[in-house]
């Protein structure tokens, strides 16, 4: 027999990165109740994770409403993905390309851990709708991040918890610009605003330097995506 979840509650994996802000103004603009999950997980741009609640405060102000379906905020350490990982984003090494083609910033089976618990808090919870920022657009080839891999852990997942959870990616097809739009759309410029002054997306976790896209080092994978992004979305504006 299977356990029916209510579809109009959803549970957003919430880093406190750009992507994952825009995702959970997407979801407050479609579902009734919605709860966050964010993971400690060794990563060495943990500063992320101090970002969300002046995220969720900002996200508040701009529409009273959301403030209203903002439910319960999570935190989970799995600090057992940073032991077992030899990576650019829970050591301190320089990130480069490795001899598999992927850079070195990617940590094997991260997205598919963070999914699994987060069906397993939303079983607890009560909520069928699962929202993640993940993309195959504008990405570094990460493999769990490709619309295959997550349709096929989401069939896993309903069949091992005998329910029928819907997953969300919003960015799946989007570039960065793209995102930048979404968010605009969804919030207009204080959105986009908020965005820019309180995620984070820089892998260092440096929070020093003041760029017109927001702060990063400027230099890394995610800091270079996030700054075209913001370049093209602005071109995009005056055109």
């Amino acid at each position: 027999m299977s356990q029916i979840l209510p579809h109009d509650a959803a549970l957003v994996l919430f880093s406190g990165g750009q992507d994952s802000a825009t995702c959970l103004a997407w979801a407050l603009s479609r579902f009734a109740r919605v709860e966050t999950l964010g993971f400690d997980y060794g990563q060495r741009h943990a500063v992320e994770l101090d970002c969300r609640d002046r995220l969720i405060d900002g996200l508040k102000q701009i529409h009273p409403d959301w403030a209203k379906k903002l439910g319960d905020s999570h935190t989970l350490s799995i600090p057992t993905l940073a032991t077992i990982s030899d990576t650019a984003l829970t050591r301190d090494v320089a990130i480069a390309m490795g001899a598999d083609g992927l850079p070195n910033t990617f940590v094997p089976g991260r997205n598919l851990l963070f999914l699994t618990f987060a069906a397993a808090l939303a079983y607890r919870r009560g909520i069928g709708a699962l929202v993640g920022g993940m993309c195959e657009t504008d990405y570094s080839g990460y493999p769990d991040c490709r619309d295959a891999t997550l349709k096929a852990l989401t069939t896993a997942l309903n069949l091992g918890m005998a329910t029928d959870f819907e997953l969300h990616t919003p960015l799946m097809w989007r570039d960065k610009a793209a995102t930048w739009a979404l968010a605009h759309e969804l919030g207009g410029d204080a959105l986009v605003d908020l965005i820019r002054e309180d995620s984070h997306t820089c892998y260092l976790g440096e929070r020093g330097a003041r760029h017109d896209w927001g702060y990063g080092c400027g230099e890394c994978p995610a800091c270079q995506l996030r700054a075209k992004g913001w370049r093209e979305y602005e071109a995009g504006k005056a055109s």
